[in-house]
């Protein structure tokens, strides 16, 4: 008989294979396309079919190696980048792209108990706003407002 010797290996698989899976099949509603010429579905249907298979990978690794057991999960971090995320969608059509990811780094950074603002991190987080807004909006056209419909009459 089978015994999980890994337990997180077994829940990381689990996972896994469960994403993976539901991205295969929300994929089945897109065209495919080939290789060459990749339909919407193409990109999701691989990339969940690697997810499956390193589930699977790391499901039988459960069986086979040693591990420890699955500590209790951190319930604040989860709550807060969660929340972040959500904050995130709420102010993008709101705020526009350069507010809505400031406050997201913000916030995210600040859950950290080593976080600290001072001028070095503030540059970094204009460097990382500027670098998302040039390649995301202006090199690869994804349409994401820069200035939401809060500010829209200021501009």
């Amino acid at each position: 008989m089978l015994r999980i010797t890994n337990p997180k290996d077994f829940w990381a698989g689990t996972l896994y294979i469960l994403f993976g899976g539901g991205a295969v099949l929300n994929a089945r509603g897109y065209p495919f396309g080939s290789a060459t010429r990749m339909g919407p579905g193409y990109f999701p249907t691989i990339l969940g079919v690697i997810l499956v298979l390193l589930g699977l990978l790391s499901l039988l690794r459960a069986f086979w190696s040693d591990g420890d057991p699955v500590g209790a999960i951190a319930w604040k971090p989860l709550l807060a980048i969660t929340g972040c995320t959500a904050l995130f969608a709420f102010l993008l059509p709101r705020a526009g792209l350069p507010l809505a990811l400031a406050v997201l780094i913000l916030i995210s950074a600040a859950i950290s108990e080593n976080f600290k603002f001072a001028w070095r991190p503030a540059l970094a987080l204009m460097a990382l706003v500027a670098f998302c807004v040039i390649v995301f909006v202006e090199l690869l056209g994804v349409p994401l407002p820069l200035v939401g419909s809060w500010f829209s009459g200021l501009v």
